[in-house]
């Protein structure tokens, strides 16, 4: 049981937390060959290379990668009916928070007589990307289709893995018809975003990726790059960093770092205490809670490759998780609010003892596809606006005109453009 237990990093000097701070390395070479190779397939072959690559990777044979959902799934879904209701709870409080996130215009003139304003416009082809592997993650459905949907996406695409039978899950199905999709395609990994990437005799084309994978999806995701399609942002293995002080309940914290463990043995988990008996306390509720848990050996390879430091200073505490800018980050302290101006970087913060990661997963309202591997410094998570362009607009009377025309005219002729400067004064000589 000794590699269940967090190694111990007691006041890391500066050279040992640069080291602390990265990320596990991927053969990079490996992998983009790879991908060029599963792109070809499925640029030359369509749905046939997507069928062929299903059997190749998943083992899984399939016949088509197209599943028409009856709408009476919502009336008579085949799932159980506390599942049903938790998916219903947590698409409203999901939906109530992006739709929340949309604006009314507001114009300003900027000079008088010439008004500026902008405008939301939705992603016309949308592809979303929910993960199968060892778990049907339902709840990825929601994060991912529910903005989609309120932002007012013309063309969803969702793919998903097929599971072994060949079949998808029903929670997948019940919560697709929940966000409003009439089919989905069957069909996961790198060959997924590949076949929303080129568009095939089934799957359109999109204009831009979302959701989480593993490495090969993640590396297909900047791949899509290389053709013009955008995507949400990169994502990596899952994370978790817990600051706690001596307010904390060790067993909460040993939960939630658990809770992160066993997404899959690449997930990163990390603990950031004030004391050394705060990271023993935590160790031995990790052993004890481990010994339940029933993806126990996913979750004790993850820990094995996690750590925790032991950091008495709070600002240097921050600077720390600062620099490692966890995509969560829970605060498991009686005055966590407190904490908040100090914090950076980071996907999504959870705030106080009661407060676990896990209800940012499902059901609190926020998005849980967030910025990995220290992206939480440049990217956001989730939100309305990933599904949505702003576009700006202006309009000027002659009054307008009149009152700027001089200063573009200046500009203009100093940058030496005389075609810009002539298409302000000829309509000023109108004038």
């Amino acid at each position: 049981m000794q590699y269940s237990q967090l190694r111990i990093h007691i006041e890391p000097s500066k050279d040992q937390i640069a080291r602390l701070v990265q990320r596990p390395e991927i053969n990079q070479a490996e992998l983009s060959s790879l991908m060029d190779e599963v792109f070809e397939q499925v640029r030359s072959s369509g749905d046939r290379g997507l069928i062929e690559l299903t059997k190749r990777f998943d083992q899984v044979a399939i016949d088509d990668v197209v599943v028409h959902i009856d709408q009476e799934v919502l009336v008579k879904p085949d799932i159980p009916d506390d599942l049903r209701r938790a998916i219903d709870q947590a698409y409203a409080n999901i939906a109530s928070f992006h739709r929340v996130q949309q604006y009314e215009p507001q114009e300003i003139e900027t000079t008088q007589g010439v008004t500026c304003w902008r405008e939301m416009r939705a992603i016309q082809s949308v592809g979303l990307y929910v993960p199968g592997g060892t778990a049907p993650l339902f709840s990825t459905v929601l994060m991912l289709a529910i903005p989609a949907q309120i932002a007012g996406c013309a063309n969803v695409v969702l793919c998903t893995p097929p599971r072994a039978d060949g079949s998808v899950h029903p929670a997948i199905l019940y919560a697709a018809a929940r966000c409003g999709l009439r089919r989905i395609y069957m069909v996961g990994g790198a060959q997924a975003i590949a076949g929303m990437v080129f568009g095939t005799e089934t799957i359109p084309r999109v204009n831009k990726v979302f959701g989480p994978g593993n490495q090969y999806v993640t590396t297909a995701k900047m791949k899509a790059l290389e053709y013009g399609i955008a995507i949400d942002l990169p994502a990596g293995p899952s994370e978790v960093l817990v600051y706690a002080d001596e307010t904390c309940y060790p067993e909460f914290v040993a939960a939630d770092l658990i809770s992160q463990a066993e997404h899959g043995a690449d997930s990163q988990v990390i603990l950031v205490a004030t004391t050394e008996q705060i990271v023993h306390a935590v160790n031995d509720h990790l052993i004890e809670q481990l010994d339940q848990l029933p993806r126990k050996l996913l979750a004790i390879r993850a820990l094995g490759h996690g750590f925790a430091c032991v950091i008495k200073d709070v600002r240097r505490a921050f600077d720390f998780i600062n620099d490692y800018a966890p995509e969560h980050l829970i605060l498991a302290l009686d005055n966590g609010r407190e904490m908040l101006p100090m914090i950076r970087n980071a996907g999504s913060v959870f705030i106080g003892h009661w407060t676990p990661e896990s209800v940012g997963d499902y059901a609190s309202g926020t998005n849980h596809t967030l910025p990995t591997s220290g992206y939480a410094k440049s990217y956001s998570g989730l939100s309305l606006d990933s599904f949505v362009k702003k576009i700006t607009f202006q309009e000027m009377n002659p009054s307008g005109l009149n009152n700027l025309g001089a200063t573009v005219i200046t500009m203009a002729e100093h940058e030496k453009l005389a075609g810009h400067a002539n298409s302000v004064s000829i309509r000023m000589k109108r004038l």
